[in-house]
């Protein structure tokens, strides 16, 4: 992550009580976010959708993998 992104992030698990581990993103995750924040604003036709979908998807991510969220969004916009 960046340094911006970073700092975010830090300030993210502070604000929250959480361990700033817990919000690393590893390149499969930021690659997998970053095409959902692609089919979002691609397939809807609005950018503002993509932020509102990552969130969505980070929402569900603790009862299924991000690997299955991003599956059910591919299969729901094709």
């Amino acid at each position: 992550m960046d340094d911006w992104l970073t700092q975010a992030r830090d300030a993210i698990a502070r604000e929250s009580g959480i361990d700033p581990a817990q919000l690393d993103l590893d390149d499969d995750a930021v690659s997998t976010l970053l095409e959902l924040a692609r089919v979002a604003a691609h397939e809807s036709g609005e950018r503002t959708n993509a932020p509102l979908l990552c969130y969505l998807v980070g929402q569900a991510e603790g009862a299924a993998s991000l690997d299955r969220l991003a599956d059910a969004v591919r299969r729901s916009t094709s």
